[in-house]
């Protein structure tokens, strides 16, 4: 379980560097680029994905409740305690716009497109802080 997660944490601190070369492209590039547009539409899903994989992991190796949505994933996290639960709540919004990017994708806004990669990154860098401090006490 380590392992995997270890793994998916380094997918995410991947998916958040390329997102980062993107930060200094302006919203109407993004909107009026739509190779730029997709690119970062699909770094951010991949960068929720890997979060929400982790959180799977997490739960299930803790024997917490399955969550019954993938927004439930980072409160369940927050009431176990291993995120913070303001956190877990905020960060939770992330995974009502992977549903958009994924179900929703004729309807993406580029403003919170442009809003979640101008805002959005260091939640995951926080997100990836906290797990890796939560593997090292399961060692």
């Amino acid at each position: 379980m380590k392992a995997k997660i270890a793994e998916k944490l380094a997918e995410l601190k991947h998916y958040t560097e390329i997102l980062e070369s993107y930060k200094d492209k302006s919203e109407d590039e993004i909107e009026d680029d739509f190779t730029l547009r997709g690119a970062v539409e699909r770094y951010l899903q991949v960068a929720i994905e890997c979060t929400l994989d982790i959180g799977e992991m997490i739960i299930a190796y803790e024997g917490l409740q399955k969550a019954g949505t993938y927004r439930e994933v980072m409160l369940r996290l927050g009431e176990a305690g291993i995120l913070n639960k303001e956190f877990a709540s905020r960060f939770s919004l992330a995974a009502g716009f992977r549903n958009i990017l994924v179900h929703h994708y004729t309807e993406i806004d580029v403003k919170e497109t442009y809003k979640q990669l101008q805002n959005g990154l260091d939640d995951f860098r926080e997100f990836a802080r906290v797990i890796a401090k939560y593997l090292e006490k399961k060692k």
